[in-house]
């Protein structure tokens, strides 16, 4: 019998299977670039060195892979990479792109605090406002510790802490204001007013 899913991982299923259409273009974009680029601001691989020198051969997994482009900038690198994403519906995305630019790997319906891979199994992996957001960090990150190798690396990527504080409803194209709108202290699950997604914010220190 199939466990239920916790409530925060059900409801970003169903909220990244109706944002999905979204980002179909954007995926599509970043499927086609040769030069991975990250954020918000679309920053180069060659100016922040996210990615390990030497990456061929190596076993990768991106956690919360949407529609799987950081995977395939990982496989054009030589990596032998994985997806694992929460939304059925990004990762019939993903799959489309796969075939539509020859690129192919492992995708896993699964939620990012409970994965299906056995203890050690990858040298690297990676998060690009994936779990990093959309996960619980108090299990997400002990998960990614599980099935790292010994001396295997995390990175990941997400909203910064102050852009968090003072923004005060989300909008693609909300600014922060000028003033804090939420505490720092306490952080940790966050919801957006109108919306049943759920995000997950620390600050630094924790």
């Amino acid at each position: 019998m199939t466990e239920p899913l916790p409530e925060h991982v059900a409801a970003n299923r169903e909220a990244w299977d109706r944002y999905a259409v979204d980002y179909l273009e954007p995926g599509r974009r970043a499927w086609a670039s040769a030069e991975p680029s990250w954020g918000t601001w679309g920053v180069p691989e060659a100016e922040l060195l996210l990615l390990p020198d030497d990456l061929d051969g190596k076993d990768t997994i991106e956690l919360g892979c949407g529609t799987g482009y950081v995977s395939a900038w990982l496989a054009r690198r030589g990596a032998r990479p994985v997806g694992i994403d929460n939304s059925p519906v990004q990762l019939e995305n993903a799959r489309r792109f796969q075939t539509e630019f020859g690129v192919e790997f492992p995708l896993h319906l699964g939620n990012a605090e409970a994965t299906p891979f056995p203890d050690a199994s990858f040298d690297f992996a990676i998060s690009e406002y994936g779990a990093c957001l959309w996960a619980d960090p108090y299990r997400w990150v002990p998960e990614a510790s599980r099935i790292l190798k010994p001396g295997g690396q995390l990175v990941f990527l997400t909203n910064g802490v102050i852009l968090h504080l003072a923004v005060e409803e989300y909008e693609a194209d909300d600014p922060a204001k000028e003033a804090l709108q939420r505490p720092l202290f306490g952080m940790h699950r966050h919801s957006w007013p109108d919306e049943t997604s759920v995000e997950f914010h620390l600050p630094h220190g924790e």
